[in-house]
């Protein structure tokens, strides 16, 4: 927006980009440049721009130079009925024009993309019940997945296998159904055969998603957890991200697996990844989950506890941050706020008992060990 060419070139290459990141993620029919382009500035309907491309949403944005600094915004808006799905605005210094555009690229299609996932989902609630087909009843299955919860990973469940049913090789359905039995199995009780259907669907997903970087994260989080074979699962997170490099999600259950692990520093350094991608992620519980560990892991106890609680604000029925906070305020001496953190762990979840925990996601001896006593001062049973 200035008469500066430079900044044209550095607007239409980030532009270029953007359309390039959002194109290799799977199930995004994303429209090329030579006729997004054609817009580029005019005053344009969005539902116009819907109609004539065939698209249900449109990014649009502009960028600003005043002297030595640049504001980049950004809006993502459904055509269908012309709300906004997601706007930001970033202010940087013009430095090194190319990684600024770089940088700008990835922070843009990596908030984006986890938009379009809610976005999506709520358009499926608005569709008649008798149009459903399998993509449909998998994104109706999507915030019962996301949610981590054993309770509603039983409604995803029968969304998932009607899927299935109709397509038998849907990789993101058995992702999600992967995700849907993980949660059963670690929050429901521990039960094999939770855990077998969680490897089962995950090693599905695995084979028939390729190129599809969520249905890969989630398998992979499943086999790492689960199975608690972490090769398997970085080489599918590692897949992932060359499909897709601003995957959020990949970052944030990568973490996951990384602290249960015992890789405290790389669990840190990941779920901070993924959160600076996507600051309002769904699974933004998990990230500082994942925090709270490797920050225990380390004895930086305060922090620990201090990513406990930003993890129960994003998610407060999910009942392994309360473990965490349990353990990081017994390590501070807090005990009777421990003791307050144990009773909500037996709330959310009764038959909870550290050591099985422990062992069912193949928790790191040294940190099992530190972080048993501790809860055992905490008053939670073994």
């Amino acid at each position: 927006m200035s008469d500066d060419a430079a900044q044209e070139y550095f607007a239409d290459g980030m532009v270029e980009d953007i359309i390039s990141g959002l194109s290799r993620v799977k199930r995004l029919f994303v429209i090329a440049r030579n006729s997004s382009f054609t817009y580029k500035g005019k005053a344009i309907d969005v539902k116009q721009v819907g109609r004539e491309l065939g698209v249900r949403y449109v990014l649009e944005g502009s960028v600003r130079k005043s002297g030595d600094k640049l504001r980049i915004t950004g809006q993502l808006i459904d055509t269908t009925i012309g709300a906004h799905v997601w706007a930001e605005r970033y202010d940087r210094k013009v430095e090194d024009i190319f990684a600024l555009q770089d940088e700008m690229t990835i922070s843009i299609v990596g908030a984006i993309v986890p938009s379009l996932r809610r976005a999506e989902a709520e358009r499926v609630k608005r569709k008649r019940p008798d149009s459903l087909d399998a993509y449909d009843l998998v994104m109706q299955a999507q915030a019962d997945v996301d949610s981590g919860l054993p309770d509603r990973a039983v409604n995803a469940l029968a969304l998932i296998h009607r899927a299935l049913a109709i397509d038998p090789n849907y990789a993101l359905a058995h992702a999600y159904a992967a995700m849907s039995y993980h949660s059963r199995f670690l929050r429901g009780g521990l039960h094999e055969e939770d855990k077998a259907a969680s490897i089962h669907h995950a090693q599905a997903a695995i084979l028939h998603g390729q190129d599809d970087a969520v249905a890969l994260t989630f398998a992979g989080f499943s086999i790492g957890m689960d199975g608690h074979d972490r090769a398997t699962a970085f080489t599918a997170f590692e897949t992932a991200l060359s499909i897709s490099p601003s995957s959020a999600l990949t970052y944030i259950l990568g973490s996951v697996v990384l602290a249960w692990g015992g890789e405290a520093e790389r669990a840190i350094d990941w779920s901070e990844r993924g959160m600076r991608l996507s600051p309002f992620d769904s699974w933004a519980f998990a990230a500082y989950d994942a925090q709270a560990m490797g920050h225990f892991h380390l004895g930086q106890f305060d922090k620990a506890a201090q990513a406990a609680y930003r993890s129960i604000q994003a998610n407060p029925a999910h009942s392994i941050t309360y473990v965490q906070l349990a353990a990081s305020l017994s390590k501070l001496g807090r005990v009777e706020d421990a003791k307050a953190a144990a009773a909500k762990v037996l709330e959310l979840q009764p038959n909870f008992r550290f050591s099985r925990q422990f062992a069912g996601v193949g928790c790191e001896p040294t940190l099992a060990a530190s972080m048993g006593a501790a809860l055992r001062a905490a008053g939670l049973p073994e």
